[in-house]
């Protein structure tokens, strides 16, 4: 019980850090030129492709701390600063291009729907701050897993759900996204702090 708690406790983390709220208008610029039923195939190849990353990501990161001689204190102090940051972004976000457009006339392929959008910096850095943490492969491939079919609902849905909601009820999401994600990065401080001390 306690696993599946941590699981989803990161899952829900990582969730934020993939910012599917934020990227569903982009999402829907990118495919509205496309039919239907080809927009939903190109969402769900574009995201298989990011988890794949993520997941690859996941075990080359943990290799890399193991390298590198990084403890356990300092990836928890270090991830909270990184997460505090990206939590800021969402908060006080700068304007996002949804203007984007291909100029041979074809599909978006890996950039920018997969890499960097789903798969980005925040998300892989996360990753390997799990990874080198006290959590079991299992648990971070269990909320990488988690976190990616709640962002694959949303984005699979995302033209239906920018003609819906709008906006701004997008934006005022991804805020509250952000104010969550500080609320996690000042816990993960907090521990890493505490784990200092008591060394």
């Amino acid at each position: 019980m306690q696993q599946t708690a941590l699981i989803f406790s990161l899952g829900f983390s990582l969730f934020i850090l993939m910012d599917p709220i934020g990227n569903v208008p982009i999402y829907a610029a990118l495919v509205k030129e496309l039919p239907p039923k080809r927009q939903q195939v190109i969402i769900i190849r574009e995201l298989l492709i990011a988890l794949g990353v993520i997941i690859a990501f996941h075990f080359l990161g943990e290799a890399l701390l193991a390298l590198l001689g990084i403890s356990t204190t300092t990836v928890r102090l270090a991830g909270g600063i990184i997460l505090f940051i990206i939590a800021l972004k969402l908060i006080f976000p700068k304007t996002k291009d949804t203007s984007l457009e291909f100029s041979d006339g074809g599909e978006p392929f890996i950039v920018p729907l997969a890499i960097p959008l789903v798969a980005g910096p925040s998300v892989l850095a996360a990753v390997m701050i799990y990874s080198g943490g006290d959590f079991s492969s299992w648990i971070v491939i269990g909320a990488i897993a988690v976190a990616w079919i709640a962002s694959t609902i949303i984005l699979i849905a995302s033209p239906f759900l920018q003609k819906v909601l709008g906006k701004r009820t997008i934006t005022a999401g991804e805020k509250l996204m952000g104010l969550i994600l500080a609320l996690i990065a000042v816990q993960m401080f907090l521990e890493g702090v505490q784990q200092f001390i008591s060394q």
